[in-house]
């Protein structure tokens, strides 16, 4: 062998020979903790399907920024996989066998109370079915209090708080309204506006027996292109307030609506600081619209400033303009289930989930074990025109922002739960 073919042989089994730690030690990169969305994309609904993605996608970037979730075999990234429900249960049910087919076993929806508990259902038959492949289902915004209550599952935990609490929050300020005679109470046809409204009844009856119902009616869930004859209607009876849950398009062109009817009353709503409902409205709601949510962007604290310009720098357009704490709240609690669980199985982050406490840029809540019921403040706020006392922020570019009036604490807000959970062995 001559010199320079010895050399050559030499350095190519020096190479390789240092090749081979690498080798032995390169890992594929870490599977990724995936989380299904199942949420209506397009339909009449497809905006509220849209600012979910954004807010749920902006928490998760947010945890896989900081290393993603550390689990018994490493790190893990989450990743947050869309399906379409169309705003349909059977659509729905077919996205959940799809997500978990495809590996995922942590299950998020909000925008259908009756979607929600088709789920809870499905869910519930699936896990006792195949254990190998149980998933949990986190409820980010539907809220109809059954859900909690009589149909409580130990699978699934919502992260809003549910229509009763809210009602009871808005009633804090209906309460105060000593000038408020009557009420025309109006909602979608289905099970989360139907507990609405009997739940407003109840609460007025209790708290306001001297506030008249004037009107009491449902109409279909997002079938309805023209609320005109409605509006009429409302004004017609004399109404100095409507109450409604309605949300989405559903409430957008109702409040349309009532501007051109010339009605002047209140709105008393779940739903009204944002997916358009300000701008519709314009200068007829200031004063005169009155929201309830788990947090406002006006929440006067630098904490939660902070929180609401960092979402804007991320989504900078108007129409982008409407973020939910919950979700970050959710997504937080998740990964902190995950991290102590050290696993995805479902039983161990479920049982991790049930006793979570967290806290986010001043806002904080804890899971109740009983129920499955997160457990947070609520504020109440009046809509205004941008710059006015306490409105430093608008909502989607409209000029239009909402002013809190009123905190209720988490222990105000609290309401006992007839859930009689059913917990795996």
């Amino acid at each position: 062998m001559s010199v320079r073919h010895h050399r050559r042989h030499v350095l190519k089994s020096l190479a390789a020979a240092l090749s081979l730690p690498v080798l032995a030690h390169a890992q594929a990169p870490a599977a990724p903790v995936k989380i299904a969305m199942i949420e209506a994309l397009s339909g009449a609904f497809a905006n509220t399907g849209e600012s979910v993605f954004r807010n749920l996608a902006w928490a998760v970037e947010r945890v896989n920024q900081r290393g993603g979730v550390r689990l018994a075999g490493g790190a893990r990234p989450l990743v947050l996989v869309r399906h379409d429900s169309k705003g349909q249960t059977e659509e729905a049910l077919s996205a959940l066998r799809a997500a978990i087919d495809d590996g995922a076993r942590i299950v998020v929806q909000g925008n259908s109370s009756a979607v929600a508990a088709a789920l809870i259902e499905a869910i519930d038959k699936h896990n006792e079915r195949e254990p190998q492949r149980r998933v949990i289902f986190l409820n980010y915004s539907a809220v109809d209090p059954i859900l909690t209550n009589e149909k409580c599952s130990f699978w699934h935990f919502r992260f809003d708080a549910h229509a009763d609490m809210r009602m009871a929050a808005l009633m804090q300020v209906i309460k105060a309204d000593q000038a408020l005679e009557s009420v025309y109470l109006f909602g979608q046809d289905y099970s989360f506006g139907q507990a609405v409204l009997r739940e407003a009844r109840r609460q007025l009856g209790a708290q306001r027996p001297d506030v008249r119902i004037v009107g009491d009616e449902l109409h279909p869930l997002g079938r309805v292109k023209d609320f005109a004859p409605y509006a009429a209607k409302i004004r017609a009876s004399g109404a100095q307030a409507v109450i409604t849950g309605n949300w989405g398009n559903d409430l957008t062109l109702l409040v349309k609506a009532a501007r051109d009817a010339g009605y002047e009353g209140k709105f008393y709503t779940f739903y009204g600081n944002a997916l358009g409902a300000p701008a519709a409205i314009g200068d007829a709601g200031i004063g005169r619209v009155v929201a309830v949510a788990d947090w406002l962007p006006n929440v006067p604290t630098a904490e939660s400033e902070a929180f609401y310009q960092s979402f804007r720098q991320r989504f900078p357009r108007p129409q982008d303009d409407y973020v939910h704490m919950r979700m970050q709240l959710l997504v937080e609690a998740l990964a902190q289930a995950l991290d102590k669980a050290g696993t995805t199985e479902a039983v161990a982050v479920a049982r991790q989930l049930e006793n979570v406490r967290v806290a986010f840029h001043g806002q904080e809540g804890r899971m109740r074990a009983a129920d499955h019921q997160f457990q947070q403040p609520l504020v109440v706020g009046v809509m205004d025109r941008q710059g006015a006392p306490g409105v430093k922020f608008d909502v989607e570019g409209s000029g239009y922002g909402f002013r809190v009036i009123r905190r209720i604490e988490a222990s105000q807000a609290e309401m006992a739960s007839s859930c009689r959970m059913i917990r795996p062995d």
